[in-house]
């Protein structure tokens, strides 16, 4: 007879794995450590496999168990998204949203919509990721989160995920004010400066490198920011240039700051998608949101087109 998981195993099975230790578990859930210890050992001998590893300092999670991790944890956010969904079929307007946002997602379009949509809703929880689509991967599989608005570039997870298209961005070369660049009017002068981008695992600079070494003009990039507000910090409080959306030479915290170089080479804009798991379904108030995510991206089509 095949072993049968239960559904308390496999919620302390995730607690465990998530706080590294039996004693921290523990204390989320509110149970007895003897208790999680049964349930764990219990997992262990039906699976017939070793899930954690015991350490002086809690537990690691083994190849086996970061395996069943991945499916475990999914398990758990699809039954939250499903009684959420009941929940708001029958009327009652709370539960969780989780979404990812780019970070230049995340300065212009996401304020708007998210006020909105908590005057109407509430009692809706919305928690924002902020980061490139990599750093989310394994949350949007696992279920973690919902959906992101993000950039993307062709690769390997065309299978995963839905891409729907919502608008593009212009982006541009950035300096500080005051900066020796200043005045340069095309790239080929500025390659003896030192840059700075975030993180080139990005999509849109997958894109920018790619242009770059068609040209055979590859900038010396001495920093790597992983977030996009270090990278802004830095371009303007040093000699670092960067390609950054070029919206931010109006914005009114920024703007006396950054200083744009009107080069003649004219760079790729950066395409921003919706983008959803395929096996997903959403609840009615994630869906919600989305449609005001869509009408706010055509707005702001409608802005650039006039």
């Amino acid at each position: 007879m095949s072993f049968q998981v239960k559904f308390h195993q496999i919620r302390a099975f995730v607690e465990v794995a998530r706080q590294g230790s039996i004693r921290g578990a523990s204390r989320a859930m509110n149970l007895s450590q003897p208790a999680l210890t049964k349930s764990i050992k219990e997992l262990e001998e039906g699976m017939a496999a070793q899930l954690f590893v015991r350490r002086s300092k809690g537990v690691a999670l083994t190849e086996c168990g970061e395996s069943f991790y991945q499916h475990a944890n999914l398990i758990l956010e699809e039954l939250r998204a499903a009684q959420d969904d009941i929940r708001q079929r029958q009327g009652l307007q709370g539960g969780q949203i989780n979404i990812g946002m780019g970070a230049s997602v995340a300065r212009t379009l996401m304020p708007a919509v998210i006020t909105r949509f908590h005057e109407q809703h509430p009692q809706v929880k919305v928690r924002i990721m902020e980061g490139q689509l990599v750093s989310m991967i394994n949350e949007l599989r696992q279920g973690e989160l919902d959906f992101t608005i993000n950039t993307y570039y062709q690769g390997p997870y065309d299978h995963e995920f839905t891409f729907e298209k919502l608008f593009e961005k212009p982006f541009a070369i950035f300096c500080r004010q005051g900066h020796p660049a200043i005045g340069a009017k095309s790239i080929s002068e500025l390659m003896n400066y030192n840059w700075t981008m975030p993180t080139p695992r990005g999509s849109y600079y997958k894109q920018l490198e790619d242009i770059f070494r068609y040209r055979s003009q590859l900038p010396q990039i001495g920093v790597v920011c992983e977030t996009f507000s270090s990278c802004i910090s830095l371009v303007a409080q040093s000699d670092f240039l960067s390609i950054l959306p070029q919206e931010l030479g109006c914005d009114p915290l920024l703007a006396h700051r950054l200083v744009m170089l009107p080069v003649e080479e004219i760079l790729p804009k950066a395409a921003y998608y919706l983008i959803q798991r395929r096996d997903s379904r959403q609840t009615p108030l994630t869906a919600s949101l989305i449609t005001q995510f869509r009408r706010q991206a055509r707005g702001i089509l409608l802005n650039e087109g006039k």
